[in-house]
């Protein structure tokens, strides 16, 4: 029974994971390339940058998701990505999807 509910935890984790993955993939990329800044800072860069402002994961995932559900150019970590980019625009997604997100860019290698 205990190898069952190991077995069910860790498959979903893996499902919320890969959930956040695909979110990330079909809408964050569109901007914010993975490696590569186009239209926007690639998302390597955002990352490098928060986590040297929140190298804690609750900070964060709080703080990202926060900014991203009510982009504000006075509490940004990147004035000169909006300087170069412009702000970047307020996205129709709920908090609990942004927290995934922001939690799915926290522990992903972007290289």
């Amino acid at each position: 029974m205990k190898q069952f509910i190991l077995f069910m935890v860790l498959y979903n984790i893996g499902l919320a994971s890969n959930y956040a993955g695909l979110l990330f993939d079909g809408n964050c990329v569109t901007c914010h390339h993975k490696t590569k800044a186009i239209s926007a800072p690639s998302i390597k860069e955002v990352k490098e940058n928060y986590l040297r402002a929140f190298p804690n994961k609750d900070d964060f995932v709080l703080y990202m998701s926060n900014w991203v559900h009510a982009p504000n150019e006075e509490t940004s970590i990147m004035q000169n990505a909006i300087l170069k980019y412009g702000l970047m625009p307020m996205l129709s997604y709920d908090k609990k999807t942004l927290e995934e997100i922001s939690a799915y860019i926290y522990d992903m290698k972007f290289d």
